[in-house]
């Protein structure tokens, strides 16, 4: 292939390495490799109008950021509000779930989001695998995907949980997880990810598998039970979440996913979950809402990235109804044990959990950290370079997530000054990924 070079020039250009704004940067781009050769500052003026040609874009006037990524996805789920996840994974078919994540891919790539880590098919088993293999085939635009297929838990962990199940009468439901229990099963989990095409290894450290204590009506007439205890997120009862493996089984899987140089995530709520999950040496640990130091410390030790899913906190507490004071409080709460995160040098990635509510929509993930109190080129960093290190770093084959020498070009242009105005992050006028420009909706000339 010919090697073609591209030429972009910028005004205001986000370093993700520095955490700072640089002025008057171009960038060289070699199209044929999607890598980028050279980034100077320039010496030589340039004309005040817009200087785009067939082997230059002009940027100036815009504030220019690496390509986003989004840590935590789920490509074949759409927003709850407007179907629940069990009629998602049971009732639509795989075709309908298929083309709504082809939409969905487009989406975030349009909102500037140029790299997913898509962690669990959610019921569609190693489906995630081809969808990726689609994008990377140029067949379909989207961000490229680093995909976990099947989550890992142990039997009667991460499953559906319902109370018609007795054999041979009752309703069998669909696998929306690989059961693994004892040191060389879930080893052998973990190789059947690796084998079934996964980049990132995921399993449940814990989950709520003791549902079935004090069901909650789940069908058109179904009765409360009488007397349950207090259902009140991160309270005891019968929303509790309980540990899935023990701290031996966690090792087995890290040391697993090692050999075939593999990222390893951990789903976690409880900071004992946390803690188990830390120590045995997972990449990043998912979620951890639940403000409690040791489970910082441990993070801390073990040098992993966090991943706090902001965005479905927020979005699970306002869906049991009007945002009560309750729910704020409890929100502000797992706002500060962010912001705790981040003063205590814990390296933070943005990952929402997006699928839970609409793709195209991942921006609200650097929102909200900015709303816990984390400066702006910190979170822009969480958004890119670390997102890069949670799907595995120099294990992902390509560097992203910075405007540097040998990394992909991605590159997302704002409309107007995000130093100034952070209302910028929601106004994307350019997406280039891979030196492939996706959306240019530039109208006016540079004056």
């Amino acid at each position: 292939m010919a090697k073609t070079h591209l030429t972009i020039h910028t005004s205001s250009l986000f370093d993700s390495r520095k955490k700072r704004f640089a002025s008057n940067i171009s960038i060289d781009i070699d199209t044929s490799t999607g890598l980028i050769t050279r980034i100077y500052e320039r010496n030589q003026l340039l004309p005040h109008h817009n200087a785009s040609d067939l082997k230059t874009i002009d940027l100036r006037g815009l504030t220019v950021i690496p390509g986003l990524v989004d840590a935590h996805t789920h490509i074949f789920l759409h927003g709850y509000s407007e179907t629940p996840a069990l009629n998602q994974m049971r009732d639509e078919s795989l075709v309908e779930r298929v083309v709504r994540a082809t939409n969905h891919a487009r989406a975030a790539l349009m909102a500037g989001f140029t790299t997913y880590r898509d962690l669990g098919t959610e019921g569609l088993r190693d489906a995630d695998v081809h969808f990726r293999d689609t994008i990377n085939r140029g067949i379909i635009p989207g961000p490229r995907m680093f995909v976990a297929t099947e989550c890992i838990a142990s039997s009667g962990g991460y499953e559906i949980k319902h109370e018609n199940g007795l054999p041979g009468v009752g309703n069998s439901v669909l696998r929306i997880s690989d059961p693994a229990d004892g040191i060389y099963g879930v080893r052998t989990a973990v190789r059947r990810r690796i084998g079934a095409g996964a980049d990132v290894i995921k399993f449940y450290a814990d989950y709520g598998k003791r549902r079935l204590r004090f069901p909650a009506p789940a069908w058109p007439g179904a009765r409360e039970v009488e007397f349950p205890p207090s259902e009140e997120a991160f309270k005891s009862g019968a929303s509790r979440v309980f540990p899935l493996f023990t701290q031996e089984e966690m090792n087995a899987m890290v040391a697993e996913a090692k050999v075939s140089r593999a990222p390893i995530v951990a789903h976690a709520e409880s900071p004992y979950a946390v803690t188990m999950a830390a120590k045995a040496g997972v990449t990043s640990i998912e979620h951890g809402g639940i403000p409690d130091e040791s489970a910082l410390e441990a993070m801390s030790e073990s040098k992993t990235i966090f991943v706090p899913t902001l965005s479905v906190y927020d979005q699970q507490l306002r869906r049991r109804g009007n945002y009560s004071k309750s729910a704020e409080r409890e929100f502000q709460g797992i706002l500060a044990h962010t912001k705790a995160a981040y003063d205590k040098g814990i390296k933070l990635a943005c990952g929402g959990d997006v699928g839970a509510f609409p793709h195209g929509e991942n921006i609200r993930e650097l929102e909200f950290m900015l709303v816990a109190g984390i400066p702006l080129p910190d979170v822009l960093q969480a958004a890119t370079l670390h997102g890069w290190e949670a799907c595995g770093g120099d294990l992902c084959g390509r560097r992203f997530g910075s405007i540097e020498e040998g990394y992909a070009a991605d590159i997302v242009a704002l409309d107007g000054d995000l130093a100034q105005d952070v209302g910028a992050i929601k106004r994307v006028n350019f997406v280039m990924k891979d030196g492939r420009v996706y959306k240019d909706s530039r109208q006016e000339p540079i004056t």
